[in-house]
């Protein structure tokens, strides 16, 4: 089953209002267009740095596209070409640590196991967006701040 995370209507009226096929855009970001049509529909999850290109070819906020906020944007917000695994890390070791959690009280909360919060903490793995997206909804924090776009 899968976590419905995506606005589709805000990805197909970010499309629409560029006047943008699928196929256009999925080339943008290099995907096919069925994955990109997969993502529009919601039928499969929008990996992390995918979602950050094209937040930045649209010049919208991750926040926005995944429905954490109604701001298009925010002030000084970065447009990162590549996601920083270990600045990530770091953010996600904050929350944790800011709520008195173990690894293994974090890993229970995301339906995982604690080696696989070490590897987001170190910078080994980027976090998927399902987990990252729970992280923000839970914790209260923006998704451009947990990936570094924005202070």
């Amino acid at each position: 089953m899968v976590i419905n995370l995506m606005n589709e209507k805000r990805l197909f009226d970010l499309r629409e209002y560029s006047d943008l096929y699928q196929k256009d855009i999925a080339k943008e970001i290099g995907v096919t267009q069925q994955t990109y049509s997969l993502w529009e529909k919601g039928t499969k999850i929008i990996p992390l740095k995918h979602l950050n290109t094209l937040c930045n070819y649209y010049k919208v906020s991750m926040d926005y596209v995944l429905s954490l906020s109604d701001e298009r944007t925010y002030k000084n917000m970065k447009y990162l070409t590549t996601l920083n695994k270990e600045e990530i890390g770091k953010r996600i070791k904050k929350i944790r640590e800011d709520h008195g959690m173990s690894y293994n009280d974090l890993a229970k909360e995301l339906n995982t196991t604690k080696s696989t919060i070490y590897a987001y903490e170190t910078g080994k793995t980027l976090i998927l967006t399902a987990f990252a997206y729970q992280m923000c909804i839970k914790y209260k924090v923006s998704l451009d701040w947990l990936t570094g776009k924005i202070k």
